[in-house]
């Protein structure tokens, strides 16, 4: 599902102005990414948890010539899913 279709479906549902809700979409998924850049959890209750993980620096192997390489450490964003969304999707 694209945002244009999210925002679509929700103006269906909510009667409100597809205007008015691509705000408050865009306004969301912005708190979001704040949020998480500080390091912060976002919780959805009944939808699932957003953090940052952390990955260590690591060595790895250029899969070409079989140099070994360093990898640098990293940040990524994961997500666990909330026991109702579980439910729903089984």
């Amino acid at each position: 599902m694209k945002k244009s279709e999210i925002i679509e479906a929700i103006a269906n549902s909510t009667e409100e102005t597809k205007a008015t809700v691509e705000k408050i979409y865009n306004a969301t998924f912005e708190l979001f990414k704040e949020e998480l850049s500080k390091g912060e959890k976002v919780s959805v209750a009944g939808f699932g948890t957003f953090k940052i993980s952390e990955r260590a620096a690591r060595d790895g192997r250029n899969p070409r010539t079989g140099e070994t390489i360093r990898i640098a450490a990293s940040k990524s964003v994961s997500f666990k899913a909330g026991t109702e969304l579980k439910d729903k999707v089984n």
